[in-house]
């Protein structure tokens, strides 16, 4: 059986902070040093997201969401900013970047191996944890190429109710 591996991009952030995201997020942590932590310049904008982003633990959020949550804030930040910061804390390796579908994308906090249910109905993400999915066997790779990791997401529905 092969375990997949549902995020290794994670391996950029440092040891300590990639510690600090996976037990629970950054609730109380310092983001501008996390941010020098991983070569990225702490502006007051990204430092305002961080915070917005980490201090509630894990969570899974769209650009448009964080960036109602930071207008409610009064946080001056355009959308575009938004989606720059969160790209940004992706390639560092502070969020996973998880594709649902062609135009909607959700930002996990969560960087551990693990992989997700979509709630369809209620277009919301829940975890799985990594350990619980695995697979007999995968295609090979093209000629060239190797896996460099395998996510799951697995739609769910509500049932009908019953008449």
């Amino acid at each position: 059986m092969i375990k997949t591996n549902a995020c290794s991009g994670h391996a950029a952030a440092p040891v300590k902070l990639a510690c600090a995201l996976r037990t629970g997020g950054c609730v109380g942590c310092n983001v501008e040093g996390l941010l020098r932590e991983v070569g990225l310049r702490p502006t007051r904008q990204r430092i305002a997201l961080g915070r917005m982003l980490f201090a509630r633990g894990h969570r899974h959020i769209t650009a448009e969401i964080l960036h109602e949550e930071a207008i409610a804030a009064r946080v001056p930040v355009s959308l575009a900013t938004v989606y720059n910061a969160l790209h940004q804390f992706t390639e560092v390796g502070l969020l996973r970047e998880i594709a649902v579908e062609g135009g909607r994308t959700y930002f996990d906090t969560n960087v551990s191996d693990h992989h997700h249910f979509l709630l369809e109905d209620e277009n919301r993400l829940v975890d799985i944890g990594g350990e619980t999915v695995g697979f007999a066997g995968l295609p090979m790779p093209l000629e060239g190429t190797v896996i460099s990791r395998v996510d799951v997401l697995i739609r769910l529905r509500r049932r009908p109710a019953a008449r």
